[in-house]
Formats: structure tokens, C-alpha cells, sequence
């Protein structure tokens, strides 16, 4: 790695068993003024809709709080799912967050649902524009108007438009955009060199961009006990094959219920899918396969999501990869 690689925090807002969604958005806001400290350069939150387990129904709500949390970290979305939003109600949105903080908003979108039909059905564009059409006019709205229609207020700085995908071919979009790209290893493990690479080949510089930004989201558990890290990484799986399987309104489980559960063949095959192309373990295990990752991928920007149930053991992960890439790093480069 010939260059320093910036990480950066993406948060789902998981809400655990005894846990109110309140308490875990305001984790959310600890969690963001402990990775400011630590040096971590963003600080992005998902969407999801009808999923009690997954606090982040409104990006742009959120990213207001956190930003009023700190003072120097960049805060934005990760992603808001264009297909859910009127670009128009998009661009007044977080141009409300650019004027009110600017050189502090990004604007990552995607192109999924994140959420049932019938929540998606609620959602949306009454006009329902294809998403590349959605994307361009979310982007007119940042240059002065589209379509004679201007979204106030109109950012001095406006936020950076990012586009977040986990494909080789929506990373070759954001190419031919001239967008920076996050590709979500933490969703869909295993494709991140080929779709960063498409990503370059695609690229053609914009007014936005005018060298490729390529960038890769990965899920990482580190403890300090390697075994400790591996059950804290399980409570999450865990929670997802009881929405899959038991009941898709439940909240998530506690590492105590988890530690008790049994895990069926199938059970098991699926969490070890889940968390073996991710890194979780101690730093010792965890470092040379992310250093490994980091050759194969070269991304310019690591995004690290971390879900457990132990809030002081969330932050010492953090705290450990951000140790674990600045070893990594060029001499001297430190984190960036």
C-alpha cells in the first residue's frame, strides 16, 4: 500500500434485547464522538424501513444529530436509497445539513428498497423515475436547479454525492458518473477486487471527481479476546436468522441468548457465511487478513461496520482496527 488508506465508520443503529430504539440512537451519537476522536474521517448511516432491529428509517434526521454531536468529522448517509425519495425532498434534505455544517455532508445513495413491498409501496416517487434518471436530477439540484425547479436552501458547499453498490456493474456507473464508490463487502463478500477494478476501467472524470475514488465496506469484530469477538460477531447473525426464520419484527439478541443458542447445521453454515469473508477476531488474527484485503481491493477509504451488543466493547473495536490500519500504513502515515 503505497498510499495512507482514511477509514471511515458505517452504523446501522442495531437495537438489542432490553434496549429502546432511543437508547441506541443515542449510542449512535457516543459511538460518533468516539471515532472523531480516534481519527476516523466519516461517519455514515444506513436506511432501513420496518425493521425494529435497525434504528435508521431517516438518514438525513440522524446525520443532523450526529453532526451537532461533533465538530470535525464528515457525516453522512450510507445510503439514502433513492428509490424511497423524491430527489427533490432529497436535495432540500441535506442541503439544509450542507448550509447548517458545510464541508461535513456526504450524500452516499443506492439503488435498493430497504424494506418490505408494502413499506416500499408507502415510499417513493409519485413520478417513479428510473434511478439513473433520480440520480441525475438528485445531482441538478446541487448545480443550480433542474427542470426550472431550484431546492432550497442552496448549500455554499454542497454535500459530496456518492454512489454505495455491491455489483461490478453498479460500480461501473459510478465510473462513468465520475462519482466516488463504496463497494458493501459487508453485504456481498467476495467481490470487491473485480467490482473496484470495473469501478477504475469505467472511470471518466466529472465536475465532482477528477481522479476515481474507490472505496470498500467491510464488517469487522475485533476484541482484545479473540474468542469473545467471534461470539459478539454471532449475536448479529444470530438476530438475522431469527428475523428470517421465527419473527421479522424482532429486536436483536443479547450475546448471553446467543452463547445459549444451539445452532443447527443450517444455522451454523450460515453464520460461518456470514462472518468468515469478514474480519473478526482478535488483532493479531485480524490484521495480516486485512492487510491482505487492503493489497487485493487497494481502496482509497476503508468504511468498518461494526455490530454488537456491548456498546464499550463496539468502541474498542474501533479503536483496534484503527490501530490495526495504521499499522499498515506507509511509516509514519498514521490514520487519515
Amino acid at each position: 500500500m503505497a498510499e495512507a488508506i482514511a477509514v471511515s465508520v458505517h452504523d446501522t443503529v442495531p437495537v438489542w434485547r432490553g434496549d429502546t430504539a432511543g437508547e441506541a440512537l443515542r449510542r449512535s451519537l457516543d459511538l460518533a464522538r468516539a471515532a472523531e476522536a480516534l481519527g476516523y474521517r466519516r461517519y455514515w448511516v444506513a436506511e432501513h424501513h420496518s425493521t425494529p432491529a435497525l434504528a435508521t428509517s431517516s438518514p438525513a434526521v440522524l446525520a443532523g444529530s450526529i453532526l451537532a454531536a461533533t465538530s470535525t468529522i464528515r457525516v453522512g448517509s450510507g445510503a439514502v436509497l433513492l428509490p424511497n425519495h423524491s430527489p427533490y425532498v432529497v436535495a432540500e434534505q441535506f442541503g439544509v445539513l450542507a448550509g447548517l455544517h458545510p464541508g461535513r455532508v456526504d450524500l452516499g445513495v443506492g439503488r435498493a428498497a430497504g424494506g418490505s413491498p408494502e413499506t416500499a409501496a408507502r415510499l417513493g416517487d409519485p413520478r417513479g423515475l428510473a434511478f439513473p434518471d433520480a440520480l441525475r436530477e438528485l445531482g441538478e439540484y446541487f448545480a443550480g436547479g433542474s427542470g426550472g425547479v431550484r431546492a432550497i436552501p442552496e448549500p455554499t458547499t454542497p454535500p459530496e454525492i456518492w454512489l454505495v453498490g455491491s455489483s461490478a456493474g453498479s460500480a461501473a456507473n459510478a465510473g462513468r458518473l465520475g462519482l466516488p464508490y463504496v463497494y458493501a463487502h459487508a453485504i456481498v463478500g467476495g467481490g470487491a477486487p473485480e467490482a473496484l477494478e470495473a469501478y477504475r476501467r469505467a472511470f471518466r472524470p466529472s465536475p465532482a471527481l477528477a481522479e476515481p475514488y474507490a472505496c470498500v465496506a467491510v464488517i469487522a469484530v475485533v476484541n482484545d479476546d479473540g474468542e469473545r469477538a467471534e461470539r459478539l460477531a454471532a449475536s448479529f447473525v444470530y438476530g438475522q436468522i431469527l428475523m428470517r426464520t421465527v419473527d421479522p419484527a424482532t429486536v436483536l439478541p443479547t450475546e448471553e441468548e446467543t452463547a445459549a443458542h444451539r445452532f443447527t447445521p443450517d444455522e451454523a453454515r450460515f453464520l460461518r457465511s456470514r462472518i468468515d469473508p469478514q474480519f473478526v477476531g482478535s488483532p493479531e488474527r485480524v490484521a495480516p487478513r486485512l492487510g491482505a484485503f487492503l493489497r487485493d481491493t487497494r481502496p482509497d477509504e476503508l468504511f468498518v461496520l461494526t455490530q454488537v451488543p456491548d456498546h464499550g466493547a463496539r468502541i474498542r473495536s474501533y479503536e483496534l482496527v484503527a490501530g490495526i490500519v495504521s499499522s499498515l500504513q506507509p511509516s509514519g502515515a498514521g490514520v487519515a
